[in-house]
């Protein structure tokens, strides 16, 4: 395949002013095109790409193991067990099968229906993609005997296929390393690749996933999951049950269950494979998480808004037939049966209609229906056969449309206090005085004495200061009324200019379609740089965490888009005479000492930072809020289900869970004593 790009227009715009990219030289000049971007997602991406082609093999029954390995350059292996890439003559290419599908876009068995019944890599370009962006990529086949091989170098082919040997063994095994001159950043994480692995366990049962990495040796015993028998990091991932564990998985023990065990369904309908875990829990928020052919649809669709109507038709039935809202005396809406609900959707669709290239919302009109059969099957059949776990369900209902009322009332004092309202701001807000949203920044600073400081030293051209007093409120343990009630929340929500919609309900979600939306506008957001800025203690870590955690349950549309970052002010001032230099990291403060002291570290002083308000404003200015020269973490989520797992534990209200993690982590914790 090839793709012609049109070059930016010279004097003389000619035909030769049209290049022509063959083969894999358009995924070079444009890879943002194929892997979304050239930053930390798009390196994960090809990863992605690769285990995506071994689950198509375990979808089509032929492969249940995939080990996956982080080298020690930080390459990565993806081996399988399943039939193996083809490796005779294609007779129209000319060549190996298996170079063919290495080396052409488009090209593989997923477009023979014979081969793949469904598949998350539907355009045939994915490994081809990896191939294109590595420096080095090495394919081994073990197929019908034999052992094949091949290397390439950005794409190229460095000798035909061979084979190299004989075995019993069979599946496909590919080495890469991510191009540098592509990528910003080629180091890849182990906890992103290991969450999308348990994603990929739980929604494929009965296929065993692994994942070592092999860059270095945890120290003692306390490393995160476990080790293999040479000693480094090592995770398996299985699961028996399903979308059942990964329900039970995202709720763990912080947010206990209100159902003996998850409400379960497999099942097909209209050739639509579905399969659907639900449960009850004590928390306030709804968590719905929906996949089509293992690709998270991050942005719902009509197999989110099937199980939605399912789900509302079906309790509103059940509750007005026990008159159950008539004698609590409240009316019920949509969202109130959704109070709680930890929910799994999967289904798999032979031809899926995506909405845009990012797959993130399903667009086949025909699943809508199947899942909605589906799921309200089961769960009629769940109430009439479990009456008391039923009646836990409708005082949860219940107990959510009282809530929803008091937040309403809530709601209403904070929307007349909004600027778009009553046109007030709140008290502490030094406000900027451009008004494109685009170029302003908002700083959520810890303290008044902090917020003084960040107000005389920063631009007030486009940096506002929003000043926060102490702690804000968990909301992770919060109802919505209590949340609207905290004044500092209502500060930060007025401040950015969001409105509230017509849904009753504060969380995040999709509406009974299946559409994307959400209880704030944020058509007049007046800020897209929302900066946090926290003290570097114990205390700073947590206020950041809560105000995370705010914006995670409740704004997430604003993560999303790239709008959350967190400011990094130095640690360190090194000093030496009227000679001194700022210090983000120990490394840092180690190198300058040793720099600055010229070999005489007692003539060189050293000042810790512990709060913004030790610096004076041209300090904060020029370390933390100068464009030029400032340090900025932008927030986003790669895998909202891990977030959502992460955010419950750390935040709610079980003490265990979060026991356990801070004993598995402490050896990365840095003290400050």
């Amino acid at each position: 395949m090839s793709e012609v790009v049109e070059k930016k227009a010279p004097a003389d715009y000619s035909a030769d002013s049209i290049q022509v990219l063959e083969g894999l030289e358009a995924v070079r000049k444009r890879p943002s095109m194929y892997i979304g971007d050239t930053g930390i997602k798009g390196l994960h991406h090809l990863v992605w790409e690769v285990v995506d082609n071994s689950i198509d093999e375990a979808l089509a029954g032929h492969c249940d193991l995939i080990q996956v390995t982080i080298n020690e350059n930080n390459s990565i292996t993806v081996r399988d067990n399943g039939r193996g890439i083809p490796v005779d003559f294609h007779a129209k290419e000319g060549r190996s099968a298996l170079e063919v599908v290495l080396t052409v876009l488009h090209a593989g068995g997923k477009f023979d229906k014979d081969s793949y019944k469904v598949s998350g890599g539907l355009h045939g370009v994915g490994v081809s993609c990896v191939n294109a962006l590595s420096t080095d990529l090495k394919v081994t086949v073990r197929r019908k005997g034999h052992i094949y091989e091949q290397e390439y170098n950005i794409g190229n082919p460095l000798y035909p296929v061979k084979q190299v040997g004989d075995t019993d063994e069979h599946g496909t095994e590919v080495q890469f390393l991510p191009d540098p001159t592509i990528f910003a950043d080629t180091e890849y994480r182990y906890a992103t690749i290991a969450g999308r692995l348990r994603d990929l366990s739980f929604l494929n049962k009965g296929i065993r996933i692994t994942l070592t990495d092999r860059r270095e040796k945890p120290v003692g015993d306390a490393a995160v999951g476990h080790v293999d028998a040479e000693g480094y990091r090592y995770e398996e991932f299985f699961s028996e049950g399903g979308l059942r564990d990964f329900v039970q998985y995202l709720d763990g023990t912080e947010r206990p269950s209100l159902l003996a065990e998850p409400i379960y369904v497999e099942s097909e309908k209209g050739g639509t494979p579905v399969e659907v875990a639900l449960q009850y829990n004590t928390s306030y928020q709804e968590n719905v998480y929906s996949y089509v052919n293992n690709i998270n649809t991050i942005e719902g669709g009509t197999h989110v808004g099937g199980f939605r109507s399912a789900v509302t038709r079906v309790l509103k039935a059940y509750g007005d037939k026990k008159q159950l809202f008539e004698k609590a005396k409240v009316e019920i809406t949509g969202d109130d049966f959704r109070e709680g609900l930890t929910a799994v959707i999967s289904v798999k669709v032979a031809e899926p209609q995506f909405e845009g290239q990012t797959k993130t919302k399903l667009g086949n009109s025909e699943v809508s229906g199947a899942v909605n059969t589906v799921v309200g099957e089961i769960l009629t059949q769940y109430l009439e056969e479990n009456p008391n776990q039923a009646n836990r369900i409708m005082d949860k209902v219940i107990l959510a449309a009282k809530a929803r009322i008091a937040a309403r009332k809530a709601k209403d004092m904070v929307q007349r206090k909004n600027v778009l309202g009553s046109n007030s701001l709140p008290g502490k807000l030094a406000d900027c005085s451009d008004s494109n949203p685009e170029v302003c920044e908002l700083y959520l600073v810890e303290g008044d004495s902090a917020g003084g400081t960040a107000k005389m030293g920063r631009n007030r051209a486009f940096q506002a200061i929003l000043p926060l007093r102490g702690k804000i409120l968990n909301v992770e343990k919060a109802q919505e009324h209590k949340i609207l009630e905290n004044e500092e929340i209502k500060n930060m929500i007025t401040a950015l200019g969001v409105t509230f919609n017509e849904r009753k309900s504060l969380a995040f979600g999709t509406d009974d379609e299946g559409n994307e939306t959400g209880p704030l506008n944020f058509d007049k957001l007046r800020y897209h740089k929302i900066i946090i800025m926290t003290d570097a203690d114990i205390d700073g870590s947590h206020i950041r965490t809560l105000i995370l955690t705010f914006f995670f349950r409740y704004m997430r549309q604003l993560v999303d888009q790239g709008y959350i970052y967190i400011a990094l002010p130095p640690l360190y001032l090194v000093k030496r005479g009227k000679e001194e230099r700022y210090c983000w990291t120990e490394e840092e403060r180690a190198a300058a000492t040793e720099e600055i002291g010229r070999g005489r570290p007692e003539t060189v002083n050293v000042q810790r930072y512990k709060g913004l308000g030790e610096m004076n404003a041209e300090q904060l200015w020029t370390t933390t809020m100068q464009p030029a020269t400032r340090s900025l973490k932008q927030v986003s989520v790669d895998s909202a289900a891990e977030a959502d797992h992460l955010f419950s534990m750390l935040m709610g209200d079980e003490v265990a869970p979060r026991r356990d993690f801070i004993e598995q982590n402490a050896k990365y914790a840095k003290l400050d004593v």
